[in-house]
C-alpha cells in the first residue's frame, strides 16, 4: 500500500493514517463502492472488497469506540460479535479489547438468540424508538443494552448523543446507505472513509447514501492506493474540524 495524498509514502502506518482527532467526538462513515458508484455486488458489500480494504476495515474497527450499523446491514452482511485482535493491543490501550456494535433498528426485526445479542465480548447496543414493539425490546434487553431515541422513528441525533453519554465518542458507522443518508441529513457526519474498488458493476445497486437528501461539502485529506483500489479519506466542511 502507498500513500499518494497528501504526500508520497510507501507502506504507511494505517492506524496512524486514520487516527481520530483528539479531544472531541467524531463520527466516521466507512464504505466501499465500485468505480461506478455501486455500494454492493450481488447484494453484499463484501464482493467489492479487496485485501487492502479488509486491512483498513479492521484497523478502523480497532480505532473506534463503537461500531454502528443499520439492522438491514447487520442481517445482510452476517454480522457477528467483534473478536479481540492481537494487532489492536496498542491502539486500544486503556479501552475494552473490542468495541461494541450499535445496531440501529425501528422495527427490531432481530433475532435475540443470535450471538451478536447474547455473547458479544463488549455488550451490543440496540438503538430504537418508542414505537418499536415492546415485547421485542424486552427480549433484546435480556442480552444487550437497548437505547430508545425518538418516538415514531429513530432519532439519530439523540441516539448519537446517548452514545457520547456512555463515553463512546469515536463512532464508526458501516452503513447501510439508508443510515448513512440519515446521518448526513442530520449533520452528524464528520468524516467519510471510502474505498473505491476497481470494478464496474452497473445494475440497480444502491449508492453509499440512498435515502434522505443531504448536501454535505467534503474536503479530500488523504488517498492511499493498492492494486488499483483507492482508499479516500474525506472530512466534512463543518467548522472546527481538525
Amino acid at each position: 500500500m502507498r500513500r499518494i495524498l497528501p504526500d508520497i509514502h510507501d507502506n504507511p502506518d494505517i492506524a496512524q493514517a486514520y487516527a481520530y482527532p483528539e479531544g472531541r467526538p467524531w463520527l466516521r462513515l466507512n464504505m466501499v463502492s465500485s468505480a461506478d458508484g455501486a455500494a454492493w455486488l450481488k447484494g453484499r458489500s463484501g464482493g467489492l472488497s479487496t485485501p487492502g480494504d479488509k486491512r483498513v476495515f479492521q484497523v478502523l474497527r480497532g480505532l473506534a469506540d463503537v461500531v454502528m450499523a443499520g439492522a438491514s446491514t447487520v442481517r445482510t452482511e452476517g454480522y457477528r460479535p467483534i473478536e479481540p485482535r492481537a494487532s489492536w493491543a496498542g491502539i486500544r490501550a486503556g479501552r475494552p479489547d473490542v468495541p461494541p456494535i450499535a445496531v440501529v433498528s425501528r422495527s427490531l426485526d432481530l433475532d435475540p438468540r443470535h450471538p451478536l445479542f447474547t455473547g458479544a465480548p463488549s455488550r451490543t447496543l440496540v438503538i430504537t424508538c418508542e414505537a418499536a414493539p415492546r415485547e421485542r425490546r424486552a427480549e433484546l434487553a435480556k442480552g444487550c443494552d437497548v437505547i430508545v431515541a425518538g418516538d415514531e422513528s429513530v432519532d439519530l441525533r439523540e441516539g448519537v448523543a446517548r452514545l457520547h453519554e456512555r463515553g463512546l465518542g469515536r463512532i464508526l458507522c458501516e452503513g447501510g446507505p439508508l443510515v448513512n443518508a440519515q446521518l448526513s441529513a442530520a449533520g452528524l457526519v464528520d468524516e467519510l472513509c471510502l474505498t473505491i474498488s476497481p470494478l464496474l458493476v452497473g445494475g440497480d445497486a444502491a449508492r453509499i447514501q440512498n435515502g434522505e437528501a443531504a448536501l454535505v461539502g467534503l474536503d479530500l485529506v488523504q488517498v492511499l492506493e493498492e492494486d488499483g483500489a483507492l482508499f479516500c479519506r474525506y472530512v466534512t466542511g463543518k467548522e472546527d474540524h481538525a
